[in-house]
């Protein structure tokens, strides 16, 4: 895998299809030829033109139409980037405990349950690591941290 690929994931586009200048980000997955002022959309962008013209659009709809794959869909609605829409039949499953969830990697209840382990497991590591050091070490009370050879 070369570097284009690794940092273009969503096939942004970095020159002009119509003069070859180089595009500038515009915002939203649109970009714009500094040149000729040639619009351009990476995959995000071309899945959130469709889905405005098509609320409730499918995964697979969105494929046919746009040419963006139906991974990178799933990708795009696990970064939040989008929601399934309220009355759709298809949802994904939180990652933890299986709940139906409309975007993201986890359910609200499963999403502050991981944070706070995170926070107490940073607070555990930090009391381990203020114990270990300074004047309240256990077994070196009165020793020399270093010795001389000639002591």
């Amino acid at each position: 895998m070369d570097k284009t690929e690794l940092f273009n994931e969503y096939n942004i586009p970095y020159t002009c299809r119509e003069c070859g200048g180089i595009m500038i980000f515009r915002g939203v997955g649109e970009y714009c030829c500094e040149d000729c002022k040639a619009l351009d959309y990476d995959d995000y962008g071309k899945v959130r033109l469709y889905i405005e013209k098509r609320s409730g659009a499918t995964a697979p709809e969105i494929e046919r139409a746009t040419g963006v794959s139906q991974k990178k869909i799933r990708n795009m609605l696990r970064e939040k980037r989008f929601q399934i829409a309220a009355d759709s039949i298809s949802f994904l499953h939180c990652e933890m405990c299986g709940k139906s969830i409309r975007c993201g990697r986890l359910c609200d209840g499963c999403e502050i349950q991981y944070h706070r382990s995170l926070e107490e497991n940073q607070r555990q590591l930090r009391q381990k690591n203020i114990k270990g050091t300074g004047i309240n070490r256990q077994g070196d009370e009165g020793h020399r941290r270093f010795m001389r050879k000639d002591d």
